[in-house]
């Protein structure tokens, strides 16, 4: 039938405004997309006015006349309606009009709603109707000529007057006539999803729920959780080739020293184990991570390099005997192990450097009990630990971690806060909360 249809709401500034001489929301909405059928919706009061003077219609004449096209109206009478602010009271009439009004349409037909006429409530009613039901139509929202909320004034209304000297009626007049595009209900619930993923710091199911909404939905913030992504992989060369801005990668890399940056990124990580309860992983994270940090903390405090020391044999690092030989690295570590294994050669040179091994040095080349305290506490952790999460099939919680270690998963990962105090690089608490707040970024975003 190729009829355009025009469902309003009538407002107090239609159809024109006494106070700007411009059209009101819906006089505007037919201007400019010349419906073919208009149905006006009409309150007790609107009705009155109605009944008074026959405004709307008159209006509407008049411009279907200077546009020489034919329009037909449908007048909705609710003469009882007064509470004009009860919203679930629209939100169930309108649903019921518009799914008849679709009923009557076929394929050529085109269905406009204006949500800038009428109450509050008749303007959200329209607009949630719309995102819960996803109906085959558009939104049709009109900006006010002033740019502010208008007056409504209705004392002494000369409709004939008023239309001669409407703003509107000029050739050049401007189109204040805007499309919303309402989100679908599906997309509202499933970025809601991704919302509570990205906060779970589980930025793989987030990808994954992104990825399979349009890409026009969610183009202004996939790449944001990729990125994120990308920095839980510890990956953080493609994180930067899917940051779109420099601005991004440098929030969500809060310390650029290369020197710190590896082993701060990765203590990052495994918090992040920790925060979503995978004890396991979190407890066979601690190795590498403590052994990196104590070498930074021995060098730095003791002026002990473990590199000056060690040799490479197919990308491994280990003891170098000739290297070690007549240093007071291989006299401090000889003399432990006599001690230790007796009856064994001493230090068994050739093998990779431990956690063991640098607690060691660092308890002899430094006289600060701060950090001998702090760096016994944690080898012993890593030692209880290392056997349960590396060789026990069994789920590891947070209690068999305080049982074992006499430290909850929590405070462990505090220890580590305070040992990168001793690193020597300058390493603010702010530091420590950079992942929540890239997730707070991120769903800014969404």
């Amino acid at each position: 039938m190729n009829e355009t249809i025009l469902f309003s709401p009538v407002g107090g500034t239609d159809p024109m405004s006494q106070n700007n001489y411009h059209d009101g929301s819906m006089l505007h909405i037919c201007r400019v997309y010349q419906p073919t059928r208009v149905i006006l919706y009409m309150s007790k009061e609107i009705l009155q006015n109605h009944e008074k003077d026959n405004r709307y219609i008159y209006c509407l004449d008049k411009l279907a006349k200077m546009q020489n096209r034919r329009m037909n109206y449908d007048i909705i009478e609710r003469k009882d309606l007064k509470k004009v602010y009860d919203f679930d009271y629209f939100y169930q009439d309108f649903r019921e009009i518009i799914e008849k009004i679709l009923s009557g349409m076929d394929e050529t037909d085109e269905l406009l709603l204006n949500i800038s006429s009428g109450t509050p409530a008749m303007k959200s009613g329209l607009a949630v109707l719309q995102t819960i039901e996803e109906y085959p139509c558009r939104l049709i929202q009109v900006v006010t000529p002033v740019r502010s909320m208008n007056e409504h004034n209705h004392e002494g209304y000369d409709v004939a007057g008023l239309w001669e000297v409407n703003e509107d009626n000029r050739p050049d007049c401007e189109n204040r006539c805007r499309e919303v595009k309402c989100p679908s209900l599906s997309l509202i619930k499933q970025e809601e999803i991704i919302k509570k993923h990205i906060r779970a710091y589980n930025y793989s199911a987030a990808l994954e729920v992104a990825d399979s909404l349009p890409k026009e939905a969610t183009e202004h913030y996939r790449n944001l959780i990729r990125a994120a992504f990308y920095r839980a992989q510890m990956d953080l060369k493609k994180m930067r080739s899917v940051s779109e801005h420099s601005e991004e990668y440098m929030l969500f890399i809060p310390v650029k020293d290369d020197g710190i940056r590896p082993e701060l990124e990765y203590a990052l990580n495994i918090e992040i184990k920790m925060k979503r309860k995978e004890y396991a992983d979190f407890l066979r994270a601690l190795t590498p991570l403590l052994v990196n940090i104590l070498e930074i903390v021995l060098y730095k405090k003791c002026g002990i390099r473990i590199d000056d020391f060690c040799s490479k044999s197919g990308g491994i690092r280990k003891w170098d005997k000739s290297r070690l030989r007549g240093s007071e690295v291989f006299r401090v570590l000889d003399e432990a192990y006599r001690e230790r294994y007796r009856g064994s050669d001493g230090l068994r040179t050739g093998g990779p450097v431990s956690s063991d091994q640098l607690v060691i040095l660092i308890d002899r080349f430094t006289q600060d009990n701060k950090i001998r305290r702090l760096t016994e506490e944690l080898r012993r952790v890593e030692e209880k630990v290392r056997n349960v999460a590396a060789h026990e099939i069994v789920s590891i919680s947070d209690e068999q971690i305080e049982k074992t270690t006499g430290f909850r998963a929590e405070q462990i990962m505090d220890k580590i806060h305070e040992l990168f105090q001793y690193t020597g690089f300058s390493i603010p608490d702010t530091v420590w909360k950079s992942y929540d707040k890239m997730n707070e970024y991120i769903i800014r975003h969404i």
